[in-house]
């Protein structure tokens, strides 16, 4: 075996000290989304709950792994977006933005942390409003989370990526919402948060992936986007989009000096991960970030919007495929929804009666094997009395045949008195 086939088999979830690392990242990104929603209240200044989130995330991965030889690095794996009501997803705006939420809002929010490059996302839809979610937005939240409760139930060894993606429309058609077009689910490994590995959430002919096959020991952030609207989400304004990610395949000379200066910057702050334009100087970062997205040298993650008055939600968990079956490790609760669908189709049911733990091969042989041992011991026990008892008996007789003979001696030998 090379080093490189070594090392690529150190790092997936055979090894218990990468399962470590995906587990602690999620305990955290689940802390921090519970501390951005009760952060989100009305009045509050969407980038201010937005910087709060990656303060939280830089300080508690900071806090581990801190005694260690070799040099780990962690962080933020994904900046905390909130995008309001129509607003699909990636809103994480400057510090300059003024948005603010309001009651009733519904909430969107999406973010991941890393440890050592092992990532754990989350994404999770909250109304701000006391009391249960009702009518349409209970129906989209509930088309959300019923499909990720199904997707959880498919992503396993064996099966194939089409099958998620099939399973998916037909709960939200049961809700009568639509799966957003465009939202790709993710295979990650190491230092890579859009493997190649993909689930698409809406199949047409615009958009197509490999086939793929789910196997053990991988990693997916399953991404799950519905909507009351068309769900044909457009870009109205590309002065929103704040997240970008650096393209490692790329180079080109940039011309403009502030270009430069910034991709030197994004360079060795954020050589991989996807970063927000908030931790650039402002002025600068206008200038600079779009020369270096015209020629491709960034990815960039664009604020998309359905139409004014369509209800969205977005639920997304990283799950391993571990071999005693799927692990969900991010998650937070619902909040009460009162849907106004429910779910009759037969083939939905059957997949959330669906457990995600899977039988060992062979469970129950060994079981039958411990049973027939038991019979065996039992038997040889019973045996074992047996002989005993006869055994016992067999002395008792020679013990009164011998004290019989002993009685007819002595009668033998006596001298009849007259």
């Amino acid at each position: 075996m090379s080093d490189d086939e070594r090392e690529e088999k150190e790092l997936d979830l055979s090894s218990h000290e990468v399962v470590t690392k995906y587990k602690t990242a999620a305990e955290i990104i689940n802390k921090a989304l519970k501390l951005v929603i009760s952060e989100c209240k009305p009045k509050a200044k969407v980038v201010d709950i937005c910087e709060k989130g990656d303060s939280y995330i830089r300080e508690q991965t900071g806090n581990v792994y801190k005694n260690v030889k070799r040099k780990i690095e962690r962080g933020v794996a994904f900046p905390t977006c909130l995008s309001v009501n129509n607003v699909v997803c990636h809103f994480s705006p400057l510090a300059s933005d003024e948005t603010v939420l309001e009651e009733g809002d519904i909430l969107k929010i999406d973010m991941a942390c890393h440890i050592d490059g092992f990532i754990a996302a989350v994404a999770h839809t909250h109304v701000l409003q006391e009391g249960p979610v009702t009518g349409r937005a209970a129906d989209v939240i509930a088309a959300a989370n019923t499909a990720a409760e199904v997707a959880l139930r498919l992503v396993r060894p064996g099966k194939k990526n089409k099958d998620v993606t099939d399973a998916i429309q037909k709960v939200a058609a049961a809700y009568d919402c639509k799966i957003v077009e465009g939202v790709l689910s993710h295979q990650m490994k190491q230092f890579v948060i859009d493997g190649n590995k993909v689930v698409l959430s809406l199949s047409n002919p615009d958009t197509r992936v490999d086939e793929a096959e789910f196997e053990e020991n991988e990693v997916y952030a399953i991404d799950i986007v519905t909507s009351t609207g068309d769900g044909k989400p457009k870009l109205l304004d590309e002065k929103q989009t704040t997240i970008y990610k650096r393209a490692v395949d790329k180079s080109y000379h940039l011309k403009m000096k502030a270009s430069r200066f910034i991709f030197s910057e994004i360079s060795q702050k954020f050589p991989i991960m996807p970063f927000s334009a908030r931790a650039l100087e402002e002025k600068r970062a206008r200038l600079g970030l779009v020369e270096c997205v015209n020629h491709e040298l960034l990815q960039p993650y664009p604020v998309l919007h359905e139409k004014p008055g369509d209800y969205v939600a977005h639920i997304k968990f990283t799950v391993l495929l571990m071999p005693n079956g799927s692990d969900r490790i991010t998650a937070h609760p619902l909040q009460e929804l009162q849907p106004t669908k429910t779910i009759d189709d037969p083939d939905i049911k059957a997949w959330l009666a669906l457990g995600t733990k899977t039988k060992k091969k062979g469970g129950g042989k060994k079981k039958k094997g411990r049973l027939k041992e038991h019979i065996i011991l039992q038997k040889r026990n019973v045996f074992i009395c047996k002989v005993s008892l006869y055994l016992a008996g067999k002395k008792g007789d020679k013990a009164d045949e011998s004290a019989e003979a002993e009685t007819m001696d002595s009668t033998n030998g006596a001298t009849p008195q007259d």
